[in-house]
């Protein structure tokens, strides 16, 4: 218990939480971008810039930054979550002894499950707002009107149910593999530069940064495709296809939906990973 409520744990999870807000931040229009391109798959636009400038045009200025607020506090949350449960379970397994890349796989996954169990309500409501007022090609997407957090939780527990906050639980279950094999793939190449030298630069954390984020999104991005449309959930389905989360959908929209590439997800966690890194030192 007191491995699991340390304070290291804890300068961990604000270090993660701090990190990704830093990370979403510099890179809250491409994440627009990604967004609409996954959701939306009849927009002729498929290059990342000619999306930003047709948001801009068709809804001004801010539109690429709308919903950050709410993108930001989930992002925040859920940070603070995965690696509170990350550095805890770490701590209370290995207990002073070596790490192993089998390891850290492990516990990275049961941080992965249990971040996706408490924070996907977060996700679901923060996409719907980020989505609020574009401008879709698609018909068959039905538009929202929340006022904000509150009133889109409320809103979407009376007219969809409860259940409903936890749309694309499936898929999103199925990427915590993402953080796993990316954190994998980080703490292992850490540990063969730290044989080699005492410390890590600000250069080393941004470039083993890098590799492992993009081994981790190309191998998981398919399911991020579905997990957005599903978080999104404002499809208009067949009848006898209404369940969103069905196995069903998945693949459905794993064979007609993944398209779009998401070099801006690298680069954001990149981001993301140094200012974890320093934070993390400098406490």
């Amino acid at each position: 218990m007191a491995s699991v409520l340390s304070y290291e744990s804890l300068v961990h999870a604000v270090a993660g939480a701090v990190g990704s807000v830093t990370a979403m931040t510099v890179f809250f229009p491409l994440d627009t971008a990604r967004l609409r391109l996954q959701v939306d798959e009849k927009r002729k636009s498929k290059t990342t810039h000619m999306v930003l400038l047709e948001i801009i045009k068709e809804e001004g200025l801010l539109a690429p930054y709308r919903g950050w607020f709410p993108v930001i506090s989930s992002l925040c949350c859920s940070n603070f979550v995965y690696f509170y449960t990350f550095n805890s379970l770490k701590a209370v397994w290995v207990k002073g002894q070596r790490s192993t890349t089998g390891k850290d796989l492990v516990v990275g996954f049961v941080a992965g499950v249990v971040n996706v169990l408490l924070t996907t309500p977060l996700w679901v409501v923060n996409t719907r707002l980020k989505l609020q007022g574009a401008k879709f090609r698609n018909e068959d997407i039905v538009p929202t009107n929340y006022k904000g957090i509150i009133d889109a939780f409320h809103q979407i527990i009376r007219d969809e149910g409860i259940l409903a906050l936890w749309n694309g639980t499936f898929p999103s279950l199925l990427l915590v593999f993402n953080p796993a094999i990316q954190f994998m793939f980080y703490e292992g190449l850490k540990r063969q530069l730290l044989k080699k030298r005492m410390k890590l630069s600000s250069l080393d954390v941004f470039i083993i940064g890098a590799i492992s984020k993009a081994i981790a999104t190309t191998v998981t991005y398919p399911m991020q495709t579905v997990q957005s449309i599903l978080r999104f959930g404002r499809h208009r389905l067949n009848p006898e296809n209404r369940t969103l989360g069905s196995l069903r959908n998945v693949l459905y929209l794993l064979h007609q939906r993944v398209k779009c590439p998401q070099s801006a997800m690298v680069w954001k966690q990149t981001i993301f990973l140094l200012t974890y890194h320093q934070k993390v030192n400098r406490t």
